[in-house]
């Protein structure tokens, strides 16, 4: 008997039955509900719900499987997502969550960033929306990859059926339930996520004899051919590498499926609780990660690499330490990383397109029901582009890297800058954000383009800057906000009780 596949079926039935639950206890029908959970999500889910559908199954395949390959000195990309979690919450989570009510309870962030400005102009909605299906189907596609990887070391079938059956499934509970069973499922998952992190590096401390010599081992990058040390490379890393690690953290502000949590969350007081869990959260899991991926050096790194397997050394360890029963529900963990991401990115690039572009633009008298029932065809049409976009790539860590890398600059450098001016700077204008959206975005692609592969700077860190001068250049050059958008962010930082 397959107790591997018994643990994933049980994991599998358990996420659709959350679905089909929300679903039928659903009592409203509206837009709000369906995309943001009628602003009623408590401090503890909306804490694991964000840090679930942050960390995809890039944390349990992509980051290992680029250490292990790599060398250690990818783990300053771990250290740089640990930094940016934290601003993350104590910069923007509760001045968001205000602005967003403020600036007529706004639904999704491009609705905030033209509602923030009061104005009726629909071309930074419409910017965003683009921005959003393009790198949100970029997000997905490495989800279907991490999870079609799982699948086929599990089970005797071909790719394409793996990412046929992740994506289904994927798909069902997030049509059905909208965000509320998105919050939930994720909340769930990243228990999962975390007690399998943690139990892995636990296990092998306590019963395996670890040979350290092996670490000090000259061995051959998989990247790009050279010798390096796998540990010396953490500290032998140069200013462009540890910069472009610790610039992972600035895609935070500009993240749209964690900031939509910010804006869900029941009461503004509830985010510093929401904060503390989620910190000790991404800590406990990124230094897990990195633990893992040293003790997997040790163990299976010779012949993870000698195969181009670097990205199973979670899945090999959970099969080495644990009965199959056991090893199936830590299994599930991969699963449920890269569900609870793709989940999110599936509603949020859905919401954006309904709320900003179908409404607004293309039916202004649609009624709620036509809306809601239009975003979940978009969630079908973005996860069918994600599944033909993953089949296309290479397999393993590297594939699932890349894709990450891709949306996250993308991401951060198009909406980060924006994010930070628009809940901090009461001059900020609304020609400032539409620069700062457009310049940051233009500037990623650009530079990963042409110049990337050539400097080594992650395309991030450049299109951040550029977002950000863009914004306070175009500000300082525009008229002074009115006195209406002014009243916006003075109602929104004014100092009362929630």
């Amino acid at each position: 008997m397959n107790w591997e596949l018994i643990a994933l079926v049980i994991y599998f039935v358990c996420m659709l039955s959350v679905g089909i639950v929300f679903f039928l206890r659903s009592k409203s029908k509206t837009d709000k509900d369906y995309f943001l959970g009628g602003r009623s999500m408590g401090p503890w889910v909306t804490a694991m719900s964000a840090q679930a559908s942050d960390m995809s199954a890039w944390l349990l395949m992509g980051l290992p499987g680029s250490i292990l390959a790599f060398g250690l000195g990818q783990a300053w990309i771990g250290i740089g997502l640990a930094i940016g979690t934290a601003l993350n919450w104590i910069l923007i989570a509760k001045r968001l969550r205000r602005f967003s009510q403020a600036a007529n309870d706004s639904i999704t962030l491009p609705q905030y960033l033209s509602n923030r400005f009061a104005t009726k102009s629909k071309s930074l909605q419409i910017v965003c929306a683009v921005v959003f299906l393009v790198c949100f189907t970029l997000y997905v596609a490495s989800a279907f990859v991490a999870g079609a990887n799982v699948f086929t070391s599990l089970f005797d079938i071909d790719k394409s059926t793996a990412m046929l059956i992740f994506a289904l499934i994927l798909i069902v509970y997030t049509f059905l339930g909208g965000y509320k069973a998105v919050c939930w499922t994720d909340f769930f998952q990243g228990m999962l996520m975390i007690v399998a992190v943690l139990a892995v590096p636990i296990i092998i401390a306590i019963t395996k004899d670890l040979d350290t010599s092996l670490l000090d081992t000259v061995v051959y990058s998989a990247k790009d051919g050279t010798a390096y040390s796998f540990v010396g490379d953490i500290f032998s890393a140069s200013p462009a590498e540890i910069a472009s690690g610790l610039a992972w953290g600035l895609g935070y502000f500009g993240m749209p499926h964690i900031l939509v949590r910010f804006m869900s969350i029941e009461k503004p007081s509830m985010v510093k609780k929401s904060a503390i869990v989620a910190i000790v959260w991404v800590v406990l899991a990124l230094a897990a990660v990195i633990v893992i991926a040293v003790f997997g050096r040790m163990l299976v790194g010779a012949e993870l690499l000698a195969n181009d397997q670097q990205s199973m050394v979670f899945v090999e360890l959970s099969r080495d330490l644990f009965p199959a029963f056991v090893a199936g529900i830590l299994l599930s963990a991969i699963i449920a990383a890269s569900m609870s991401t793709a989940d999110s990115q599936l509603l949020v690039a859905s919401s954006s397109f309904t709320s900003d572009i179908y409404k607004p633009i293309m039916r202004k008298n649609a009624s709620d029901k036509e809306t809601l029932w239009v975003g979940r065809g978009i969630v079908l049409v973005v996860a069918v582009i994600a599944y033909f976009i993953a089949s296309s790539k290479a397999e393993g860590a590297q594939a699932i890297m890349n894709l990450v890398e891709n949306a996250w600059a993308g991401f951060g450098s198009a909406f980060g800058p924006v994010v930070i001016l628009s809940v901090f700077w009461r001059r900020f204008t609304y020609k400032g954000a539409l620069a700062g959206v457009i310049a940051g975005a233009l500037t990623d692609v650009l530079w990963f383009i042409f110049l990337s592969s050539s400097t080594g700077i992650y395309e991030l860190i450049p299109g951040f800057a550029v977002g950000m001068i863009a914004s306070v250049v175009v500000t300082l050059l525009d008229k002074k906000p009115s006195e209406e958008v002014v009243a916006i962010f003075d109602k929104a930082t004014a100092p009362i009780e929630d």
